[in-house]
């Protein structure tokens, strides 16, 4: 979903946001650094798989999952991180490693830290690796319908 298009689902369900142009940078905790938003505040998009079926784990840009509690939460026997390879081609418009965690737009579920959930605002890239978008966690969880639970660690 390239940034246009998610902008559009937001104006279309009357979501307040802001987006915010940054320069490259490696990884979620740079990324942050970079615009000034808390890591606590700045969603990670991790791809698993649970049991075979791709999902999306979100969680602080902090953190990691601990794919043995998500296992347990999400009532599966396995859950594993997915390659790039088996998920690229899931997300043909956005960056690898951009995708917005709005799986729920691409037929998958998503799981949200409860240690991210506990936020006011979430951020999060928009499809590109320059771009994020900061909203109400409200409003995603309002449009996104994730599972909340608690599978994040510290690291």
């Amino acid at each position: 979903m390239p940034v246009k298009e998610l902008k559009d689902f937001l104006d279309q369900h009357g979501v307040k946001y802001v987006t915010i142009s940054h320069s490259p940078a490696h990884t979620a905790q740079e990324i942050a650094a970079s615009v000034g938003v808390s890591g606590r505040e700045l969603a990670k998009t991790v791809m698993v798989k649970l049991d075979d079926r791709m999902a999306m784990a979100v969680i602080t840009a902090v953190g990691h999952v601990d794919l043995g509690r998500l296992a347990v939460f999400a009532h599966v026997a396995k859950a594993d991180l997915a390659s790039e390879s088996e998920f690229k081609g899931m997300f043909p418009s956005c960056e690898v490693g951009a995708m917005p965690p709005f799986g729920n737009l691409y037929g998958m579920p998503v799981y949200v830290s409860d240690t991210l959930a506990k936020d006011v605002e979430i951020a999060f890239n928009a499809g590109r690796a320059t771009e994020l978008v900061r909203m109400t966690m409200q409003d995603f969880v309002r449009l996104v319908k994730p599972v909340i639970g608690s599978f994040e660690m510290a690291r």
